[in-house]
């Protein structure tokens, strides 16, 4: 009879040793989705640190950069000129300087997928297809372009520097911009080796001269 009244009390033992090892399995099973958090010298993990301008002007630059490396693909794919190829190259380093700034204050990138032609941003896009319709007519209508692009980069990188004053946009600015101007200079210089001129639609004509009158410049990750 002690044995029989023994049995019960193991089995009870048993069950409730056997769902507390499932429900530990569970936990476990949630706590493994979870991402660890990685917080690096004690960042902020919001972009609360930015201004909605700021926000604004990097969101918009991301694209910018992205939107030249395309068209530039474009180019080079259509005329196999090597200047195309070299600078959609170094814009690609430009898209990715940008990411660290995104990474770094936690905003959503636009172009987390990341497809040659096709922007979030509506004013990009439309300018994308003007750009690409005119580099399309000739070589020669294609380095424009690409003068322009520059030209645009340029003026669009000056506005924003005058609505920060963080020194860590204002590197990338300036990183961006020294590119900017080389890749300004060659295209001009093929241009002309083409035949081909370009007047300035976005900087002065005083900055545009001082660029492609100049030596091209060592620019950080560029």
């Amino acid at each position: 009879m002690k044995c029989l009244k023994v049995l019960p009390l193991l089995i009870i033992i048993l069950f409730v040793s056997s769902c507390s090892s499932t429900d530990d399995i569970n936990i476990l099973n949630q706590e493994s989705t979870v991402e660890p958090y990685n917080n690096e010298d004690n960042a902020t993990p919001t972009n609360a640190l930015l201004t909605e301008e700021e926000i604004n002007d990097l969101m918009y630059l991301r694209e910018e950069e992205k939107l030249a490396r395309d068209v530039y693909i474009y180019s080079y794919n259509k005329y196999g000129v090597n200047i195309f190829k070299n600078i959609s190259e170094s814009e690609q380093t430009h898209i990715n300087s940008v990411l660290t700034l995104f990474n770094k204050y936690y905003l959503e990138d636009p172009i987390s997928e990341d497809v040659v032609g096709v922007f979030k941003n509506s004013e990009l896009q439309e300018l994308y297809n003007q750009l690409v319709e005119k580099s399309d007519i000739s070589l020669i209508e294609a380095l424009v372009v690409g003068n322009t692009i520059e030209d645009l980069d340029i003026y669009d990188l000056e506005l924003n520097e005058e609505r920060t004053i963080k020194t860590d946009l204002l590197d990338v600015y300036e990183s961006l911009k020294c590119g900017s101007r080389n890749h300004l200079r060659n295209y001009y210089s093929q241009l002309v080796s083409n035949n081909g001129t370009y007047s300035p639609e976005y900087i002065s004509s005083d900055l545009f001269n001082t660029i492609i009158n100049s030596s091209n410049e060592k620019c950080e990750n560029n």
